[in-house]
């Protein structure tokens, strides 16, 4: 293989290398288009941003302090810590976030509900701007997702106005949260009423009130509320409420942050959540006093009971017996006596709430109602240790299901501490109940040594010692269980948050986070510029098409001969009618080429030139036309034969027929010299193809085309041959042997690369030899801009049709390519 065969190979292996400036100046090519796309994207980033609610953030800040309780101590002195500031700051955080606080807060502030009126672009939130406010009644159907006109008429009625698509809507109940669905009028829907007057319509329960501030509305003025569903406004706020630690400084400082459209609602809800988180901290801090005084009113209840019980008793007694005067030893023993039953009474009294206790531990699930043992007196270090830890484990648990799924190990691993503390507090519950046990058999034993002192008295002196002394036992237990329960109401009462509002959100002007409008135009150029960028990227490497000079080179090493630009003209004789264009100079430059090419392998005789190209349409013939031209004028006899019988085009430019021609000739209709035809441009001659035959590969093939050419070498200097299109038909093949060389023609923008690639492996395999490449429709403002302008080039009265099409079919431009053309030409 030739050196130069070996530099066609290595050209073929790196076509496959992406051409940056190929596709750089694609880009300048198109510079119009990818202005108008950024523009466009300007354009859209503009329309976003006018129509783009404005988004506030604003914030408050809250404090978590140490949390205690005062029923864990002997003296009930507020001393018990829960657990420190940190671990509060994490369940406050949680407790924020989870959906039962958020239940609350919405329900609250019934965010469910929107106050619209009709704006520019979308219907904006007014809430608290409305002049009316909606009682609605929780329990009735309220239409979701469909906004409800409400039209003021004077200043006493109103209208209610809407209308539905579809007999059927979705409604929700907020009392149950309910979801129910509703029948509704079809179409166009008014209803007046009187302001303050019951509205019971099928998808709007509740009445209108004018706001205290609002002294007039405009007549006619139209408003719209607007129901959504409850979990999904829940969802909302649960999602985009933010708590956080303020500083490293402040660790038991919240600050609580959320974005919104509107400043007055975001207001509201950071305000409105602060407050109910602080009163349900509160509630939960009070429930273990709570759940204290109210065991303390029962058993006041069941002393109270016994206490007028025994004031009866006494009270008949002294009716039915005289008072009697006990002497100062009986007195004494009565006095002792008295002492231990009320012992004993304050023994029982604990054992009873021991055995509650117990029975509670063993039965119940949630322990977060235990009642203090200090309210009767238990102050065994043991027992309120266990309890305590017991309750905050329980309050720890019921906090977690607010965010921790069942059967979590976080759930299981509280459960395992809850129960070993439960085991053992029934241990020393046992323990303790055996220990009073024995303190009130002891105590049943003073007792009975007593009483047998005073059974030398009368009976009636015995009945009567013995109900003075439970009235007097029933009297001090009375009054030690008001003491206790003042004293745990006056800690309740003394009780505070351990959450507080440090700084609640106000809209103070500002706070204003998007849209960030300088961004979008930001994105909007990118995008615009980007955008096409790719699109011209795709369809830069999708595109087949040769477009210039360079492109060839890289393609293939056959040589470049020379250049033709576009010129529109009416006929193919542009060398002759216009000698002075620039296309004429193009084809001299060509013949010049030639001739250094012929030159180089001299031989006697006429010298044959063969012009073809890969499909039609590429301008073989007009090129075929011109190179005979240019070389009669220069004084060379030359004749131009018309080859392509498959679809001859060689003699309307010369107002000849194409009745006879080479086909007459090789089928032994004439002899040559009948189908010679002298034109008017001196020194030329032509041969039309003649007829279309039925065979024309056989015809070329034949020894008489072989005699013809060795004939006319010896008559004329030029022999053009016009052969049909290589890429389509093998009849140029047949053709090649007889040229000394061949010109293949490429035209700019049409010829696809892939033939470039058919012609360089049959000059590879020496099918072809001395051929060089003529580049038709050439831009001469530059080698390389794919399209940039046009310079100089050619037209005629008829043109070429769609590429392998073209060559079978007539090449009338059809209306869509006319204007992909002039696409192009701009």
């Amino acid at each position: 293989m030739s050196n130069e065969h070996l530099d066609l190979d290595h050209q073929e292996r790196n076509q496959i290398a992406f051409d940056f400036k190929g596709y750089l100046f694609k880009v300048l090519n198109l510079w119009k288009f990818v202005l108008l796309c950024i523009g466009f994207a300007l354009l859209i980033a503009y329309l976003i941003n006018v129509r783009k609610q404005n988004v506030y953030k604003l914030s408050s800040l809250i404090s978590v302090e140490n949390d205690q309780n005062p029923f864990f101590t002997a003296n009930t002195s507020i001393s018990f810590n829960w657990g420190g500031v940190s671990n509060k700051v994490g369940k406050t955080i949680t407790t924020l976030k989870t959906r039962t606080h958020n239940e609350k807060v919405v329900d609250s502030l019934q965010y469910f509900m929107d106050y619209l009126v009709e704006g520019k672009y979308r219907k904006v939130d007014i809430y608290k701007t409305s002049p009316f406010v909606i009682d609605l009644n929780l329990s009735g159907n309220q239409v979701l997702n469909y906004p409800i006109g409400i039209r003021f008429l004077d200043q006493s009625h109103f209208e209610v106005f809407t209308q539905f698509e579809s007999s059927s809507r979705l409604s929700q109940r907020y009392d149950s949260k309910d979801m129910v669905p509703i029948d509704v009028p079809i179409g166009e829907f008014k209803k007046k009423f009187k302001i303050g007057d019951s509205i019971a319509l099928p998808f709007l329960s509740g009445r209108l009130f004018l706001r205290e501030e609002v002294k007039t509305v405009k007549p006619l003025s139209e408003y719209y509320i607007q129901f959504n569903s409850f979990d999904a406004i829940v969802n909302h706020y649960q999602a985009r409420i933010i708590a956080q630690t303020f500083n490293a400084n402040a660790s038991s400082v919240l600050q609580l942050s959320l974005a919104g459209h509107n400043k007055s609602k975001i207001v509201d809800y950071l305000n409105t959540t602060a407050a109910i988180l602080s009163r349900t901290e509160l509630e939960r801090k009070n429930l273990y006093a709570s759940n204290t005084i109210k065991f303390i009113d029962s058993s006041l209840k069941a002393v109270n009971a016994d206490l007028k019980d025994v004031n009866n008793e006494m009270n008949v007694f002294r009716k039915q017996n005289k008072v009697f005067n006990i002497d100062a030893e009986m007195a004494e023993v009565s006095s002792k006596l008295k002492e231990l039953e009320r012992q004993k009474e304050e023994e029982r009294v604990k054992l009873d709430y021991l055995s509650l206790l117990e029975t509670y531990l063993n039965t119940k699930t949630d322990y977060t109602n235990i009642a203090a043992p200090t309210s009767v007196g238990i102050d065994e270090p043991n027992i309120l240790s266990s309890v305590r830890t017991i309750t905050s484990l329980a309050i720890e648990r019921q906090n977690m299901e607010y965010t921790t799924r069942e059967g979590s190990d976080l759930f299981k691993d509280l459960d395992r501490r809850i129960e070993a503390e439960k085991q053992v507090l029934l241990e020393t519950i046992s323990s303790t109940k055996n220990t009073i046990n024995t303190l009130i058999n002891s105590i049943n034993r003073n007792i009975a040594n007593f009483e047998s002192k005073l059974s030398g008295l009368p009976e009636d002196q015995q009945q009567y010692l013995r109900i003075q002394r439970k009235l007097d036992i029933s009297q001090e237990a009375y009054n030690l269980y008001l003491a206790k329960r003042g004293e745990a109401a006056i800690v309740k009462a003394a009780n505070i948050s351990d959450i507080t509002i440090v700084d609640e959100a106000k809209d103070i002007g500002g706070g204003k986070i998007g849209p960030n409008k300088s961004l979008n135009y930001m994105m909007g150029l990118m995008m615009g510029f980007f955008i096409p960028m790719f699109l011209i990227f795709i369809v830069f490497l999708l595109d087949t098409t040769i477009h210039g000079s360079d492109e060839i080179e890289q393609l293939s090493s056959i040589p470049i001969l020379g250049l033709i630009g576009k010129y529109r003209y009416h006929n193919n004789l542009v060398v002759f009618e216009k000698p002075k264009s620039a296309v004429a100079e193009s084809f001299r430059s060509i013949r010049s080429s030639l001739q250094f090419i012929l030159n180089k392998t001299p031989k006697p005789g006429g010298r044959t030139i063969m012009v073809t190209s890969s499909v039609s349409g590429e301008g073989k013939t007009f090129t075929s036309i011109n190179i005979a031209t240019v070389y009669a004028l220069s004084g060379k006899k030359t004749i131009l034969l018309g080859l392509d019988l498959r679809k001859p085009k060689i003699f309307d430019d010369f107002e000849l027929t194409n009745d006879y021609g080479m086909v007459n000739y090789f089928i032994d209709d004439l002899n040559f010299d009948d189908v010679v035809n002298k034109t008017h441009i001196e020194n030329l001659s032509v041969v039309p193809a003649g007829p279309i035959p039925p065979n024309p590969s056989e015809l070329l093939m034949s020894d008489r085309m072989e005699i013809l050419v060795s004939n006319l070498r010896e008559t004329y200097d030029i022999i053009i041959l016009d052969t049909p299109p290589l890429g389509l038909v093998t009849d140029a093949l047949e053709l090649v042997k007889y040229a000394d060389t061949t010109i293949f023609m490429v035209r700019l923008d049409y010829t696809k690369k892939g033939m470039l690639q058919l012609i360089n492996a049959k000059y590879r395999g020496g099918e072809i030899k001395n051929i060089s490449f003529v580049l038709n429709f050439y831009k001469h403002k530059t080698n390389h801009n794919y399209g940039y302008g046009y310079g100089y080039g050619y037209g005629y009265g008829y043109g070429y049709g769609v590429y392998g099409n073209a060559y079978h079919e007539d090449g009338k431009r059809s209306t869509w390519k006319k204007v992909t053309d002039f696409i192009k030409r701009i």
